[in-house]
């Protein structure tokens, strides 16, 4: 099964994936990920990332094309994938149905941006080891500091209210044309997102069986 997550920052698309990941063997596959691992790797194509990147500016669709290509003829997507992240945009969505057949696209919708501002202005990131918590949902035990390796406890730039509603605002104009043109390809699902990551299992294997 070749799957697509969408969903605004705060959606909730890196837990489910995760759950399905483990649910049904498939591999989870994110650009954030894989640009990580090129820039790493120091490839000829991670060198440009990193240039790219160092800029401040976004990664061409041609680089990340062909980044997630190389990535999608690894044996372990042989079963099946979740895609997280990407496509973002009509353009790449058109070239990645030039070589994948994708089977369903799962839009996580949360009509109230109150909560996304909550679940992600909640967030504190560790400094020393990166471990994530929230104020309400997963506090730490000590407040300010993280479980497991005892280091201050923060608030990323992404996670502050303009930043949220800045990244909000990008990506409905964005994302909202890939929603059409999926929902024209009879691909789309749409599942309220505003409940807990549980509950959006269910209804995705409910919707699975179908």
């Amino acid at each position: 099964m070749k799957i697509i997550f969408l969903g605004p920052p705060g959606a909730g698309k890196g837990t489910l994936s995760k759950m399905i990941q483990n649910k049904y063997n498939l591999s989870q596959i994110s650009t954030g990920d894989i640009f990580r691992e090129a820039i790493s790797n120091k490839s000829s194509l991670g060198k440009k990332i990193k240039e790219i990147v160092d800029k401040g500016s976004l990664v061409p669709d041609d680089l990340t094309i062909n980044l997630i290509k190389e990535r999608l003829s690894k044996n372990d997507t042989k079963k099946g994938y979740i895609l997280d992240g990407f496509p973002r945009t009509i353009p790449q969505a058109e070239q990645l149905s030039q070589f994948e057949n994708i089977d369903l696209v799962i839009n996580l919708d949360i009509s109230d941006e109150n909560i996304i501002i909550e679940r992600l202005s909640g967030r504190r990131t560790c400094r020393l080891c990166n471990a994530i918590y929230h104020i309400k949902n997963n506090p730490p035990t000590i407040s300010g500091k993280c479980n497991k390796c005892g280091g201050d406890l923060y608030i990323r730039d992404d996670d502050q209210i303009p930043s949220i509603k800045r990244r909000l605002k990008e990506y409905k104009n964005k994302t909202q044309p890939l929603i059409d043109y999926y929902n024209r390809k009879g691909l789309l699902k749409d599942f309220d997102a505003s409940g807990t990551p549980e509950d959006l299992l269910k209804q995705l294997e409910e919707h699975i069986k179908k």
